[in-house]
């Protein structure tokens, strides 16, 4: 790892050093001085209070969630490894936390259901004969080697813990945009589309935004890539002269910085098709928006969730933050997040607290013989309706790229700071 001036140095390169303002949620009752008290910081899409009133009944612990949106969360927790004692975001933030030094190895032994976790995690594939995508795989990032690097040789030692996970594409209002076939006619080409003009979001995170807007460039035959998950300095270039271009002749109604805004945004019909999480998509249907969560024919851009430890945390509180991530892997959760659309990396065990309606829809891709209910406990899901994309092997055997940060990063973020403020 990193050493402290290294740390310093690389943050400042990083531009990483932003303060990010926020609300840390916490607990409605006093805990004994001895309590250990856990913080958690992540976004919206997992640190929901349902889960945190929960963890703290079972735990016996306190825990403050700490929200933001992936940018400024990424941010705040690299260039201060002491405002959190766990970490909850996507395994795009894995490479500079690490090289930031601003998170410490896990003990798979202290990993309870190490054993029960999938194969898409140490492998990259959650079947052996599925697309594993171009960019950082999980499984790239996950074991620690001899020399302190990351890679795919399993080690007793791990840069994260997996959990939730997804494929996300775009969702698009089918009240405005007619609504296409799954796999065959449903396109990334749809965000550059001239008959979507001024009705069209982007997510505001480098690290995902930047591969919407490639998926959607390529797709429209505007550009080609050689490895869409490791960009040259050129295609960065094209790339974002093409979107300058498009955002000056307003194609673009807004870039976004999280789900609850993503959701507004389709409320008040500023958009009509927009990079999306499936939270978000979840929730606009709970409130009577139809909206359809694309299975782009192209490939989805996958993700992965990590739950990391600061390198500051020691002690009781990471004693706590273990029994935390290991809460997150037993059951409970899993079944919860499932009812927004996400997947938990054992899912075995979350599959009895499911419904078999919701487990068959959910998972298996079946047509719900049942109204269904979202984390919000509004119903998201009509009876007769089937999940957009199918199944879990089907969605996760289409992948065309994993959220990343590529070795040019840096300079494909000072490009899209140069896209929001054009």
């Amino acid at each position: 790892m990193a050493n402290l001036k290294d740390r310093r140095c690389f943050l400042k390169k990083m531009g990483v050093g932003v303060a990010a303002s926020t609300l840390a949620f916490k607990a409605p009752y006093v805990f004994a001085k001895n309590t250990v008290t856990l913080r958690v910081m992540g976004t919206h899409v997992t640190l929901q209070e349902e889960l945190r009133q929960r963890a703290m009944r079972e735990l016996g612990i306190n825990i403050e969630f700490t929200p933001m949106g992936s940018a400024a969360v990424l941010q705040k927790a690299a260039a201060d490894p002491s405002s959190f004692d766990l970490y909850e975001q996507w395994s795009d933030s894995i490479n500079i936390l690490w090289q930031a030094g601003a998170i410490q190895p896990l003990d798979i032994d202290r990993l309870i259901y190490w054993n029960e976790i999938n194969p898409l995690t140490k492998t990259g594939r959650v079947i052996p004969e599925a697309k594993i995508g171009a960019g950082d795989s999980p499984n790239k990032l996950l074991y620690v080697q001899p020399d302190g690097r990351l890679g795919t040789t399993p080690s007793k030692k791990i840069s994260y813990m997996p959990y939730v996970h997804n494929v996300d594409s775009f969702g698009y209002n089918t009240q405005f945009i007619e609504q296409g076939i799954p796999y065959e006619t449903e396109s990334w080409a749809w965000l550059l589309d001239e008959k979507n003009k001024g009705k069209v979001g982007l997510v505001n995170a480098p690290t995902i935004g930047i591969f919407d807007a490639a998926l959607a460039v390529q797709a429209q035959g505007l550009m080609s890539f050689n490895d869409l998950g490791n960009m040259s300095i050129t295609e960065i270039d094209q790339l974002f002269k093409i979107l300058l271009e498009k955002k000056r002749q307003g194609h673009f109604a807004g870039f976004w910085t999280s789900v609850p805004q993503s959701i507004d945004f389709m409320k008040t019909n500023r958009v009509t098709i927009q990079s999306m999480f499936s939270p978000g998509v979840s929730a606009c249907r709970g409130q009577g928006i139809p909206v359809v969560y694309a299975s782009p024919k192209e490939g989805y851009r996958a993700w992965h969730g990590v739950m990391c430890l600061s390198a500051n945390t020691q002690g009781h509180v990471k004693d706590a933050a273990y029994d935390y991530m290991n809460w997150w892997l037993s059951g409970y959760p899993g079944a919860f997040i499932a009812r927004q659309g996400y997947y938990i990396s054992n899912p075995e065990r979350s599959q009895p607290l499911m419904s078999i309606p919701e487990w068959n829809y959910w998972y298996q891709g079946k047509e719900a013989v049942t109204d269904l209910t979202g984390t919000d406990g509004k119903i998201s899901v009509q009876a007769g309706q089937v999940r957009d994309g199918g199944s879990y092997i089907k969605r996760f055997s289409n992948i065309a790229v994993w959220n990343t940060v590529m070795p040019n990063y840096d300079y494909s973020l000072d490009k899209w700071f140069e896209l929001l403020n054009s």
